[in-house]
This record gives C-alpha cells, structure tokens and sequence, in this order.
C-alpha cells in the first residue's frame, strides 16, 4: 500500500501543488508579506526571514514520515501563494491531517483554496486510500472554521487547552473531519463551489 508520506505534485485549473523545497523559501517569504500573516496572534505562520528555517523543518518532518509539506503555486501566475500539508500522517490506519496551511491574502477565499484543498481530498480517499482526513484549528479563529465546515467537514470536539501559542496564551483546538464515506458528497459539493459563477 502506497506511504502517505511520499511526495508528489497535484495539479488543477487553479492551483499547483508541489513538493516543498529550500528553492521555495524567497517566493513563500514574498507570499507571507502579503497580509503580514505572521502578525496573527491565533496562528503560527513564519515570518519572511523565518522561512528558509522553516522550510528545513517541514521537510525534516517529511524525512521522518510524520508530514508532507506542500508548496502552494497560483497557475495562472506562476508565483507561490503559500503553504500547505499532510501532516499526523498514520500508516497503519489511513489517516492523515491537512493543516499547517497560510495563503497569501490575495487568494483568500478564492477559488485557489477551494481546489487545493480538493486535489488533496481526492489524493488522500482515492490513491491512498485514507479513512478519515482531519482539520485542525484555533477555536476563536472564525475565517478558519468557516472554511472547514464550507468543506463539509464536522466537528469532533474542542481540545481544551490543547497548546500554547507563540505569545504564550493557551489554545482550545476544534478539531473536524470528513470520512471515507462522506467523501463522494463533499466531492460533489466541492466540484459544484468551483464551477458555479463567482
């Protein structure tokens, strides 16, 4: 049965995703600026100067089999647009994450979003033959939950004081999925968000 952890590029209409590399860090630094995203207290995003730092980690992950990290490429463009994973990858189970995600504000609640987070649904029910996909987020990020359960995802529960954040402060986490037999109607429900008029 296929790893979960191996790499691989997804390509749609919209949006690129392809495997994270070093090469990656002055494009994403450009991304993040867009916005300031590392100033939001609710979330851990790099800074620009943070990034080829945090590339190095994401990809040490992925060298242990715990992620697979993502750049977020726009096609029409060509420049990058962000990050994006699979991450608490379990083998044995068939499960995996997609979180530790950021876009540059420019396409935020655009289409972009909406097919990456498709084309990864589709690679983790269909090639590898996921049971379950998680999402993860702070419980007071409200743009965050809106967009997961615009996915169809539900809720599981709430992590009570799951983590700190980097100013210290504590998290509760929402935590939400879909599951294999969900999938065929959220599959719909995507393929029908990005083919209606904007």
């Amino acid at each position: 049965m296929t790893s979960l952890a191996q790499p691989v590029t997804l390509t749609g209409t919209h949006v690129v995703l392809e495997p994270l590399a070093p090469e990656h860090a002055g494009g994403l630094a450009d991304a993040v600026r867009d916005g300031e995203l590392w100033k939001l207290w609710y979330t851990s995003i790099p800074s620009p100067e943070q990034m080829p730092g945090e590339i190095e980690r994401r990809l040490t992950l992925r060298e242990s089999g715990a992620w697979l990290p993502f750049a977020v490429r726009e096609r029409a463009t060509g420049r990058l647009a962000g990050m994006t994973n699979y991450l608490h990858i379990d083998n044995v189970h068939r499960r995996v994450e997609i979180g530790a995600t950021w876009y540059a504000r420019r396409v935020q609640r655009t289409a972009l979003n909406t097919e990456a987070k498709l084309l990864l649904l589709t690679h983790a029910f269909e090639t590898l033959q996921c049971i379950a996909v998680e999402f993860r987020t702070h419980a007071l990020n409200q743009a965050s939950r809106r967009g997961i359960e615009r996915l169809g995802a539900r809720l599981d529960g709430i992590l009570r004081h799951h983590q700190r954040t980097p100013d210290g402060s504590l998290r509760d986490t929402c935590v939400y999925s879909i599951t294999a037999p969900e999938w065929p109607t959220v599959r719909t429900h995507l393929q029908w968000q990005l083919e209606r008029p904007r």
